[in-house]
């Protein structure tokens, strides 16, 4: 499986997003090496389909499913919704939930 996880220098809530995704394929038992990738501006946030930091992507499918392609690229942060709040990361769950569709649609 091919992980990317996205990001901007800066962003604040990236590396609590790695850690969950890094907790979320042990958990899985999906060896997967995570390709970093930053973004460096609005313009890279374009050719990049980047709908905020963090945005992880699984086989080039945003966790959140295709429907999240529909979004507008930007360059900011990106917030999840997570029970009754935003949080600027996505849960282990949540990871893990889309870690199983791609795997069972692969």
């Amino acid at each position: 499986m091919k992980v990317e996880l996205l990001y901007f220098d800066g962003c604040p809530t990236y590396s609590q997003a790695l850690d969950n995704l890094l907790q979320a394929l042990a958990l899985e038992r999906e060896a997967a090496d995570v390709e970093m990738i930053r973004v460096r501006d609005a313009d890279d946030a374009d050719v990049k389909r980047f709908i905020g930091s963090p945005t992880i992507r699984l086989d080039g499918v945003d966790i959140e499913g295709s429907a999240a392609d529909l979004q507008r690229h930007f360059y900011g942060c990106r917030m999840y919704v997570e029970g009754q709040r935003n949080v600027g990361w996505p849960s282990v769950d949540r990871i893990r939930q889309a870690i199983q569709r791609q795997r069972a649609a692969g």
